[in-house]
């Protein structure tokens, strides 16, 4: 189908703003693995595991830097983290992206340090949980370990999703379903969203030159795959994009 999209009203900088001491938010990374298992916000409370919101961190504000001792695991409950390292020339890697409900610092968790720096693109609030007692409650809480497992699965995924040999165009594809899919899962709309993240950023992280996304993205909009406006952007041909991003996303 190539017909124009079902529009959802998209929210310019999605959050989950229902949560509170007794609720969880609607994003929560951990939300439905509790519930399920028949704990609330006030069950954690009892048992000393604490939900803490924090926050806001501005655009350009570190949330951890590289080597910082690790004793926290955070959800993102607005705006977007980016995840990067430097090399010895001073040289940026980006890492990854983390939307509302994604959860940073699971790759510290074998070296009880992060391994990379984490910044925000915008203004970000987290949950933050406290990693051992999250730990210790998830040995009596089978769903929420499963989660854990499940989060720690999709972060290596993420690492290896453009080791490929993949054209420039399949990347960017792959990296627009991505987001697309991320941000449905969340409750927002799947075709229309705003990103933070510069289009430099975009292709440090899709280890593609800066002139090459530009490219792309013109050539997208020239075919009718999407709409650029600065950073909002509309997928008119998801589908086709889609199968673009299929070898890249495995499918």
């Amino acid at each position: 189908m190539t017909g124009a999209p079902t529009r959802n009203p998209a929210r310019k900088s999605p959050i989950a703003d229902d949560g509170d001491e007794f609720h969880f938010c609607t994003t929560c990374a951990f939300s439905s693995a509790c519930l399920a298992s028949g704990f609330d916000k006030t069950h954690l409370r009892d048992l000393h595991v604490l939900v803490e919101h924090v926050g806001p961190f501005h655009e350009g504000d570190h949330i951890f830097r590289e080597g910082d001792a690790f004793n926290v695991i955070a959800a993102v409950r607005a705006g977007t983290v980016k995840t990067y390292v430097t090399d010895d020339e001073g040289r940026e890697q980006v890492q990854g992206f983390f939307l509302p409900g994604e959860v940073i610092g699971l790759s510290a968790i074998s070296h009880a340090k992060y391994p990379c720096n984490a910044v925000a693109l915008e203004s970000v609030q987290l949950c933050k949980f406290a990693f051992p007692n999250i730990a210790a409650l998830a040995t009596r809480m089978p769903g929420l370990q499963q989660r854990l497992f499940t989060l720690l699965s999709e972060d290596i995924n993420k690492a290896a999703l453009l080791a490929g040999n993949f054209t420039a165009d399949e990347r960017m594809a792959a990296f627009l379903i991505s987001l697309s899919r991320r941000y449905a899962a969340r409750g927002f709309s799947a075709h229309r969203f705003t990103v933070a993240m510069t289009r430099t950023d975009i292709a440090n992280y899709l280890r593609l030159a800066s002139e090459t996304v530009s490219r792309v993205f013109r050539r997208f909009q020239d075919d009718g795959l999407l709409r650029v406006d600065r950073r909002d952007i509309e997928l008119l041909q998801r589908e086709k994009l889609e199968t673009l991003a299929r070898n890249v996303l495995r499918e």
